[in-house]
């Protein structure tokens, strides 16, 4: 399942002293679309927190292609890599506003009880769509 975000623009406090997008961000960038992809298939996230399922990110990786800075423009394409089960992987590519590939990302959540702070299966209402 593919997913491609709104058009997000680049802020100045997202950037470091060069005027590059600061790398940390672009897990946060991440973290945007995950969360905008859950919503589209109506999925809030806090519906998923409601039913005392967290998803703490185990595991990144970010390969940086080209730089984004201030004021550039760019989406977010986010795809589900297989079929969740007590984990969801996801992959991502970031495309400036020309169309050029910035950045590419992985991110493996868990999914784990809030009180026990357990890993559990993946929830019939996220697994069903698969």
């Amino acid at each position: 399942m593919n997913y491609t975000t709104q058009e997000i623009k680049v802020r100045y406090y997202e950037t470091d002293q060069m005027g590059i997008v600061h790398h940390s961000n672009y897990l946060k960038f991440f973290e945007f679309a995950r969360i905008e992809w859950l919503e589209k298939l109506n999925i809030p996230y806090h519906e998923i927190e409601k039913n005392k399922i967290i998803l703490p990110v185990v595991k990144c990786e970010l390969k940086f292609l080209k730089p984004l800075v201030f004021g550039d423009t760019f989406k977010v394409k986010v795809h589900c890599t297989k079929k969740p089960t007590s984990s969801i992987e996801f992959s991502y590519e970031i495309f400036n506003n020309s169309g050029e590939k910035t950045t590419e990302g992985k991110t493996l959540l868990a999914f784990l009880n809030s009180d026990s702070m357990k890993p559990i299966r993946c929830p019939e209402i996220i697994s069903k769509l698969f």
